[in-house]
């Protein structure tokens, strides 16, 4: 599982051939990503911030920043948000989801934008369990199991997350230009584990509407449908791609392992709700 990067000159981002056939949004309306095919291969443009090239098998990324963008950016976005699609061209499974490890396995946390997927894995990471990523989940099938592998030893918060749970001497990754959210690296602070580890649970994360802890195990259909929602998919017209996707979730969703987790968003409230996840994901009196 590789992907080789190639980072060339800035050049303006001039109108493209070809229409986009996807495109990501922020909530506010704002364009993100714009996503073009280039005959077998894609064109990636985070709108004045880069354009990336993808060659068809997801082997080979080549970038061309916008003028002014800087090389820490550039990198950024490429592991973060461009290696995961491509590594889904290469058929391997990549949810936007952070993890941790509890008791040598991994735990992860899956959900939509806000819904406390870092701030948790930072809980974890500093009273004592590492994570595993902040977000670009790659599971692998090895021998019969579900396996977690860990990615860039980095957690990104914001401000209230930061004051809450990390102490000022925490090191800090170049900022990019493209957010204020600041990125923490792993160290004595923060705890990261280095190891894949087996796959133990999978949350779903609430709205935050409870006011505790509470853990609703999910049917292997709607189990599918989240996990198909949290994916990192290049290409989501490619029926061959999708087809064979799809056969690999129906294969994850055969464990008894996805809960839909909701708690109350209260700082406060960390240490109880982190509490009842250990505890959670210990029992195994749920497990059919």
């Amino acid at each position: 599982m590789s992907v080789d990067f190639q980072l060339d000159e800035a050049r303006h981002q001039a109108p493209l051939p070809t229409p986009m056939f996807h495109e990501w949004i922020f909530p506010d309306g704002t364009p993100w990503t714009r996503f073009h095919r280039d005959r077998a291969d894609y064109l990636l443009r985070f709108v004045d911030l880069a354009d990336f090239h993808v060659s068809g098998d997801g082997r080979a990324v080549r970038c061309w920043p916008a003028p002014g963008i800087s090389e820490d950016s550039v990198r950024f976005l490429f592991a973060n948000q461009v290696m995961p699609l491509a590594l889904s061209r290469q058929g391997t499974l990549v949810f936007h989801a952070s993890a941790v490890e509890i008791d040598a396995q991994a735990v992860a946390f899956m959900g939509a934008s806000g819904r406390g997927k870092s701030t948790l894995a930072a809980s974890f990471a500093t009273n004592g369990f590492r994570f595993l990523t902040d977000d670009g989940l790659v599971v692998k099938s090895a021998e019969g199991q579900w396996r977690i592998t860990p990615s860039h030893p980095s957690i990104r918060l914001w401000e209230d997350s930061e004051e809450a749970l990390l102490c000022e001497a925490t090191p800090t990754a170049p900022p990019v230009q493209f957010t204020s959210k600041p990125r923490f690296l792993a160290g004595n602070q923060i705890a990261f584990c280095e190891q894949p580890r087996i796959l133990r649970r999978v949350y779903f994360l609430g709205d935050g509407a409870a006011e505790r802890p509470v853990f609703e195990r999910l049917k292997p259909g709607d189990a599918l449908i989240e996990l198909l929602r949290h994916s990192f998919l290049l290409d989501i017209e490619e029926r061959q791609m999708l087809a064979a996707h799809f056969d690999e979730l129906s294969g994850m969703v055969s464990e008894s392992i996805y809960y839909r987790l909701d708690y109350p968003r209260y700082f406060g409230k960390l240490a109880e709700v982190r509490q009842a996840i250990l505890e959670h994901a210990r029992d195994t009196s749920d497990t059919p």
